[in-house]
Protein backbone atom coordinates (compact mmCIF):
# COMPACT_ATOMS: atom_id res chain seq x y z
CA UNK A 1 0.00 0.00 0.00
CA UNK A 2 1.57 3.41 -0.98
CA UNK A 3 2.05 5.88 2.14
CA UNK A 4 0.20 9.23 1.74
CA UNK A 5 2.59 11.80 1.23
CA UNK A 6 1.66 15.00 3.01
CA UNK A 7 2.63 18.61 1.71
CA UNK A 8 4.38 20.86 3.43
CA UNK A 9 4.03 25.31 2.81
CA UNK A 10 6.60 27.24 2.33
CA UNK A 11 7.43 30.71 3.82
CA UNK A 12 7.00 34.17 1.85
CA UNK A 13 4.80 32.08 -1.21
CA UNK A 14 1.31 31.69 -0.90
CA UNK A 15 0.01 29.99 1.28
CA UNK A 16 -2.45 26.89 0.46
CA UNK A 17 -6.09 27.91 -0.80
CA UNK A 18 -8.93 26.29 0.78
CA UNK A 19 -12.50 26.09 0.78
CA UNK A 20 -13.98 24.63 3.82
CA UNK A 21 -16.87 24.12 5.70
CA UNK A 22 -16.97 25.81 9.24
CA UNK A 23 -18.84 26.53 12.39
CA UNK A 24 -19.89 29.63 10.45
CA UNK A 25 -20.38 28.38 7.34
CA UNK A 26 -17.85 27.73 4.43
CA UNK A 27 -14.64 29.66 4.43
CA UNK A 28 -11.96 29.67 1.73
CA UNK A 29 -8.77 31.37 1.87
CA UNK A 30 -9.76 34.73 -0.22
CA UNK A 31 -11.85 35.53 2.48
CA UNK A 32 -9.63 37.20 4.32
CA UNK A 33 -7.43 39.23 1.58
CA UNK A 34 -7.17 42.54 2.87
CA UNK A 35 -6.61 40.89 6.42
CA UNK A 36 -4.50 39.00 7.97
CA UNK A 37 -4.80 35.56 9.72
CA UNK A 38 -3.97 33.50 12.49
CA UNK A 39 -4.93 29.49 11.32
CA UNK A 40 -4.02 26.77 14.08
CA UNK A 41 -4.82 23.42 14.33
CA UNK A 42 -6.07 21.17 17.06
CA UNK A 43 -5.49 17.41 17.69
CA UNK A 44 -9.65 17.07 18.44
CA UNK A 45 -12.55 18.55 20.18
CA UNK A 46 -13.29 18.25 23.70
CA UNK A 47 -9.52 17.60 24.86
CA UNK A 48 -8.09 19.61 28.08
CA UNK A 49 -5.00 21.12 26.38
CA UNK A 50 -6.68 22.12 23.22
CA UNK A 51 -9.71 23.83 25.52
CA UNK A 52 -6.94 25.78 27.28
CA UNK A 53 -5.85 27.10 24.18
CA UNK A 54 -9.02 27.85 22.67
CA UNK A 55 -9.97 29.49 25.62
CA UNK A 56 -6.73 31.74 25.47
CA UNK A 57 -7.50 32.09 21.66
CA UNK A 58 -11.06 33.87 22.40
CA UNK A 59 -9.70 35.85 25.11
CA UNK A 60 -7.28 37.54 23.11
CA UNK A 61 -9.67 37.28 19.85
CA UNK A 62 -10.51 41.12 20.25
CA UNK A 63 -6.79 42.36 20.55
CA UNK A 64 -6.17 39.93 17.04
CA UNK A 65 -9.27 42.16 15.24
CA UNK A 66 -7.70 45.26 16.20
CA UNK A 67 -4.62 44.06 14.33
CA UNK A 68 -6.52 43.70 11.16
CA UNK A 69 -6.14 40.01 11.84
CA UNK A 70 -8.53 37.20 12.24
CA UNK A 71 -8.45 33.69 13.83
CA UNK A 72 -9.65 30.47 12.02
CA UNK A 73 -9.32 27.00 14.09
CA UNK A 74 -8.88 23.69 13.03
CA UNK A 75 -9.29 19.94 13.55
CA UNK A 76 -10.18 16.70 12.11
CA UNK A 77 -13.21 16.64 13.22
CA UNK A 78 -17.69 17.40 12.17
CA UNK A 79 -18.83 20.79 12.39
CA UNK A 80 -21.70 19.01 14.97
CA UNK A 81 -18.51 18.36 16.98
CA UNK A 82 -17.39 21.62 16.64
CA UNK A 83 -20.57 23.14 17.93
CA UNK A 84 -21.10 21.23 20.61
CA UNK A 85 -17.71 21.38 22.00
CA UNK A 86 -18.29 25.51 21.42
CA UNK A 87 -21.15 25.56 23.50
CA UNK A 88 -19.84 23.55 26.31
CA UNK A 89 -16.37 25.68 26.38
CA UNK A 90 -19.58 28.75 26.94
CA UNK A 91 -21.29 26.70 29.27
CA UNK A 92 -18.73 25.11 31.75
CA UNK A 93 -15.82 28.29 31.23
CA UNK A 94 -18.00 31.21 30.69
CA UNK A 95 -15.99 31.87 27.42
CA UNK A 96 -17.64 32.55 24.12
CA UNK A 97 -15.96 31.19 21.00
CA UNK A 98 -16.58 33.82 18.47
CA UNK A 99 -14.14 32.73 15.62
CA UNK A 100 -15.05 29.77 13.01
CA UNK A 101 -13.31 26.52 13.20
CA UNK A 102 -12.66 24.29 10.42
CA UNK A 103 -14.47 20.71 10.00
CA UNK A 104 -11.67 19.10 8.04
CA UNK A 105 -13.27 15.25 8.18
CA UNK A 106 -11.43 14.72 4.68
CA UNK A 107 -7.89 15.96 6.25
CA UNK A 108 -7.60 17.91 2.83
CA UNK A 109 -6.75 21.79 4.60
CA UNK A 110 -4.66 19.61 7.27
CA UNK A 111 -2.65 17.80 4.23
CA UNK A 112 -1.60 20.92 2.44
CA UNK A 113 -0.18 22.96 5.66
CA UNK A 114 1.51 19.60 6.72
CA UNK A 115 -0.14 19.27 9.99
CA UNK A 116 -0.68 15.54 9.62
CA UNK A 117 3.06 14.02 10.66
CA UNK A 118 3.37 10.35 10.93
CA UNK A 119 6.19 10.95 13.48
CA UNK A 120 4.02 12.68 15.90
CA UNK A 121 0.23 11.52 14.87
CA UNK A 122 -1.45 9.85 12.02
CA UNK A 123 -4.96 10.52 12.38
CA UNK A 124 -5.02 13.95 14.52
CA UNK A 125 -3.64 17.15 13.17
CA UNK A 126 -0.64 18.56 15.17
CA UNK A 127 -0.86 21.59 17.20
CA UNK A 128 0.43 24.15 14.57
CA UNK A 129 -0.03 27.85 13.78
CA UNK A 130 0.49 29.74 10.55
CA UNK A 131 0.54 33.34 10.30
CA UNK A 132 -0.90 34.55 6.60
CA UNK A 133 -0.32 38.27 5.97
CA UNK A 134 -3.09 40.21 4.07
CA UNK A 135 -2.01 39.49 0.32
CA UNK A 136 -2.45 36.07 1.06
CA UNK A 137 1.63 35.17 1.64
CA UNK A 138 2.11 32.57 4.63
CA UNK A 139 4.30 34.36 6.63
CA UNK A 140 5.72 32.13 9.48
CA UNK A 141 4.86 28.97 10.82
CA UNK A 142 4.90 26.91 13.77
CA UNK A 143 4.43 23.39 15.14
CA UNK A 144 4.14 21.93 18.35
CA UNK A 145 3.81 18.28 19.93
CA UNK A 146 0.75 16.62 21.24
CA UNK A 147 1.30 17.58 24.78
CA UNK A 148 2.03 20.94 25.14
CA UNK A 149 -0.14 23.90 24.66
CA UNK A 150 0.95 27.20 23.29
CA UNK A 151 1.14 30.47 24.47
CA UNK A 152 -1.07 32.74 22.66
CA UNK A 153 0.77 36.47 23.19
CA UNK A 154 3.43 35.13 21.19
CA UNK A 155 1.75 35.08 18.20
CA UNK A 156 -0.14 38.59 19.31
CA UNK A 157 3.42 39.51 19.07
CA UNK A 158 5.16 37.94 16.07
CA UNK A 159 1.82 39.22 13.92
CA UNK A 160 2.86 42.67 15.54
CA UNK A 161 6.82 42.36 14.25
CA UNK A 162 5.67 41.26 11.12
CA UNK A 163 3.26 44.18 10.57
CA UNK A 164 6.09 46.77 11.97
CA UNK A 165 8.75 45.26 9.86
CA UNK A 166 6.45 45.48 6.40
CA UNK A 167 5.75 48.94 7.44
CA UNK A 168 8.59 50.82 8.52
CA UNK A 169 11.50 48.33 6.68
CA UNK A 170 13.06 47.21 9.91
CA UNK A 171 13.52 44.28 11.58
CA UNK A 172 12.89 43.69 15.50
CA UNK A 173 15.09 41.58 18.07
CA UNK A 174 14.38 39.04 20.36
CA UNK A 175 10.80 39.69 22.60
CA UNK A 176 10.39 42.99 20.30
CA UNK A 177 7.41 44.76 21.71
CA UNK A 178 5.96 47.81 19.82
CA UNK A 179 7.17 51.05 21.38
CA UNK A 180 10.51 49.41 21.57
CA UNK A 181 13.62 50.02 18.89
CA UNK A 182 13.64 48.18 16.17
CA UNK A 183 16.97 47.54 13.88
CA UNK A 184 17.80 48.49 10.97
CA UNK A 185 18.64 46.38 8.05
CA UNK A 186 22.63 45.83 8.14
CA UNK A 187 24.30 47.88 5.30
CA UNK A 188 25.19 45.47 1.65
CA UNK A 189 28.11 46.96 1.15
CA UNK A 190 31.31 48.20 2.24
CA UNK A 191 30.95 52.05 1.08
CA UNK A 192 27.71 51.31 2.99
CA UNK A 193 28.91 50.05 5.80
CA UNK A 194 31.76 53.16 6.19
CA UNK A 195 28.84 55.42 6.51
CA UNK A 196 26.55 53.55 8.88
CA UNK A 197 27.87 54.75 11.90
CA UNK A 198 27.61 58.15 10.60
CA UNK A 199 23.81 57.94 9.78
CA UNK A 200 22.45 58.95 13.27
CA UNK A 201 21.09 55.61 14.22
CA UNK A 202 22.74 53.92 17.91
CA UNK A 203 24.98 51.33 16.73
CA UNK A 204 26.99 48.95 18.76
CA UNK A 205 28.57 48.15 15.51
CA UNK A 206 28.31 48.89 11.80
CA UNK A 207 26.18 45.70 11.48
CA UNK A 208 24.31 46.14 14.88
CA UNK A 209 22.28 49.88 14.86
CA UNK A 210 19.26 50.49 16.39
CA UNK A 211 16.49 53.18 16.17
CA UNK A 212 13.26 54.17 17.87
CA UNK A 213 10.12 54.36 15.01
Amino acid sequence: MEEKVYGFPKLNEPAPDFLAPTTHGPKRLADYKGRWLVLFSHPADFTPVCTTEFIAFAKAHEQFLSMNTDLLGLSIDSVHSHIAWVRAIKDKFGVDIKFPIIADLSMEVAAKYGMIQPGASNTSAVRAVFIIDDKGILRAMVYYPMSNGRQIDEFIRLVQALQTSDKNGVATPENWRPGEKVIVPPPGTTEAAEKRLNEGYECIDWYFCRKSL
